[in-house]
């Protein structure tokens, strides 16, 4: 029997040709190019282990986070909401009630105890009772149309 060329296999795998570079060694000696001081020049900050500034410092200048003007609020407890489209519907079984805790079962949102949204991307496979999740005025119409309702 004569092998398939075309076949795949795991110890056929390589990298693209130059994607994996050999990896600098540093501080090796004169001969390298890079001895000594390890490409990092003479003294100072940026030369020590464990040296340099943390990112947005300035050199003591007033950062330019702390000079531009702020307005409004940014609540920090906000939680978006997780989306889901009413095509992806088809995948809870049939005469499902659509709550948090069914489309989590499905494998549809991430945390069940995060706020959902349905949006209405696609057409509904069939008509559905939605009960505590947030719906948009597109899926609101294509559920209705189905025949579904939204328990408020």
């Amino acid at each position: 029997m004569a092998k398939d060329k075309s076949r795949l296999a795991l110890h056929d795998l390589q990298p693209p040709r130059g994607s994996h570079r050999k990896r600098i060694r540093v501080g090796r000696g004169p001969g390298s190019g890079i001895g000594k001081t390890s490409g990092r020049g003479q003294k100072g900050q940026k030369s020590r282990a464990g040296g340099g500034v943390r990112p947005g410092f300035e050199g003591g200048q007033m950062p330019l986070v702390r000079r531009i003007p702020k307005r409004g609020f940014i609540n920090p407890f906000k939680q978006a909401a997780q989306v889901v489209n009413v095509r992806h519907l088809a995948l809870l079984a049939g005469g499902a009630e659509v709550t948090p805790e069914t489309l989590f079962g499905a494998g549809l949102v991430r945390r069940p105890d995060r706020p959902v949204k349905l949006l209405g991307m696609g057409t509904p496979a069939r008509a559905f009772v939605v009960r505590g999740v947030a719906v948009s005025a597109s899926a609101r119409a294509k559920i209705e149309q189905a025949g579904g309702s939204i328990a408020e």
